[in-house]
């Protein structure tokens, strides 16, 4: 137990060393060439920003996956030449339902929206109803496993739309089976966030339906949507996706060279570009709609072919509008809406005041923790507490190392730690002393006095990292943090307290060779 080889020593000395230098970057303003340069992040209790809270729409998924299947059923039946009487899908009952024209084509209809290819298996079953209906029903288990995929890609769209206006560090999580928590720490325009997360972004282009008369009701296949800039004006706009925006490769807002307007330059993949020339050589004098959100942004007539896979949005836009714009296109649409169930609002000077509080806790707590130490156990108290120094050390740099976020709790965390690697020098000190008073010489006590501590302080300590570690896996926002921080502090402490301490009283024992132990 008291004996260290120099390689030993060495080892433990450089794990210190190393603690330092990373330590070393949360107290400079610039990075140091040479110097590993990875810090803490301070969280939003402690910098300031804005907490979203956000929700998923799995109705609209739904809705959207019905229309979907009814737009394949009609025309899988045009197809095969089948006829049928309303056609229409049913949220309420979560179905598709049509009527036979023919009941002589009962099989013959069953048959061809058999063949209609379900997104996951078992997605829908083709029912016969009551009257001749029949009806496309789909599955609870599909549509909990598409909106699980639909919460797991709108926090990739998420991550992509926040990159992309420059915030630092967010924190984007999924929360229960429909929710999506983003924390933006030092955000200085939370609505412009908000504004950009809450768009569904979904973008794609139609032909107008021209045989359409103005007030009338919307021919099928066709629907009145509003302009943006004008939601008064209507245009009919046919169902069909001609283009849709997923084909899109990027979107750059610029102006054009004529009249000096904000407009976004488009540009899609090659599939995109070959449906959008067709589309435009087919249409020669005809409009066309490009679509966001059901709102239409602009809706050009088509002069000539436009080849190449390019194309041009305009409007009544301005810089901030066309950027925006170009940052949705960019990152993609969102799979359904998303809804602001909770938002806060932390400013930085509430930020500084809770960093002040915190270290205030943290310094008074520790200069506490020194001075009992000092006054009840002499010199080896007074080691212990340069072990537990290092010990915070050593908890900053792994934090920094792996660029966490500290929060309140995880200050609250950092002072816990203390007191419990203070708990592991007393159980040292205190065995130590009783077996210096039942006669045994100093060596022997502290060899004894380590060996029977160490059982005790491993049992106590690794209870404890078992619990944090569950709170860590199943708790969540400053949960997470608070167990982070205790958790890292556990391994810290079983080395301060249990090697680095041994080590700096192994060492003064070789030097002094006492006859009397300092407790």
């Amino acid at each position: 137990m008291l004996i260290f080889s120099r390689a030993r020593t060495l080892l433990i000395i450089g794990i210190c060393v190393l603690g330092a230098l990373l330590c070393v970057p949360n107290f400079l303003p610039d990075p140091v060439p040479g110097l590993p340069w990875r810090t803490v992040h301070l969280g939003l209790d402690l910098r300031g920003g804005s907490y979203l809270l956000m929700q998923v729409d799995m109705g609209s998924i739904e809705r959207e996956r019905l229309d979907s299947l009814a737009d394949s059923a009609r025309g899988v039946l045009l197809k095969a030449g089948l006829g049928y009487r309303y056609l229409h899908a049913d949220p309420a009952a979560h179905r598709v339902s049509l009527q036979l024209r023919d009941p002589s084509q009962h099989d013959a209809v069953l048959a061809a929206l058999r063949t209609i290819p379900p997104a996951v298996p078992g997605e829908f079953t083709v029912d016969d109803l009551a009257g001749g209906n029949l009806s496309l029903t789909l599955q609870a288990a599909a549509l909990a496993q598409r909106g699980s995929e639909a919460v797991k890609q709108s926090i990739e769209i998420v991550r992509r739309r926040v990159d992309e206006t420059g915030v630092a560090d967010p924190q984007i999580t999924r929360q229960g089976a429909d929710r999506i928590v983003v924390e933006l720490a030092g955000v200085d325009d939370p609505e412009r966030i908000k504004q950009l997360l809450g768009k569904t972004a979904k973008m794609t282009v139609h032909l107008l339906d021209e045989s359409a008369l103005p007030g009338a009701p919307a021919p099928p296949g066709v629907e009145w949507l509003p302009m943006q800039d004008n939601s008064k004006q209507l245009l009919p706009v046919r169902k069909h996706v001609e283009v849709e925006g997923a084909d899109l490769t990027d979107a750059q807002a610029g102006t054009e060279s004529t009249t000096g307007d904000w407009v976004v330059n488009m540009a899609f993949n090659r599939l995109g570009g070959r449906r959008f020339g067709e589309m435009t050589a087919a249409n020669v004098g005809h409009r066309f709609a490009v679509v966001l959100d059901n709102q239409i942004l602009t809706a050009p007539v088509i002069r000539s072919a436009i080849p190449g896979g390019r194309g041009q949005i305009s409007g009544s836009f301005d810089a901030k509008s066309a950027t925006d714009l170009a940052v949705l296109l960019r990152a993609g649409a969102l799979p359904a809406p998303l809804e602001v169930v909770e938002e806060r609002t932390v400013g930085p000077e509430l930020g500084a005041d809770s960093i002040r509080a915190g270290a205030y806790a943290l310094f008074s707590g520790f200069v506490l923790v020194i001075v009992f130490m000092g006054v009840f156990y002499g010199l080896f108290g007074w080691l212990a507490n340069i072990a537990l120094v290092v010990n915070l050390m050593l908890m900053v740099a792994i934090l920094s190392l792996f660029e966490a976020r500290l929060t309140l709790p995880g200050m609250a965390g950092l002072l816990l730690t203390l007191g419990m690697a203070v708990d592991a020098n007393i159980l040292i000190n205190e065995r130590i002393r009783e077996e210096t008073k039942n006669g045994r010489t100093p060596l022997n006590a502290m060899e004894t006095g380590f060996k029977r501590a160490f059982a005790t302080i491993l049992d106590s300590n690794v209870t404890a990292f078992l619990a944090h570690v569950m709170l860590f896996v199943f708790g969540s926002g400053p949960v997470k943090g608070f167990a982070l921080t205790i958790t890292i502090g556990i391994v810290t402490t079983l080395f301060t307290a249990t090697v680095l301490a041994r080590l700096m009283m192994v060492k003064w024992y070789a030097s002094r060779r006492p006859q009397l132990l300092p407790v």
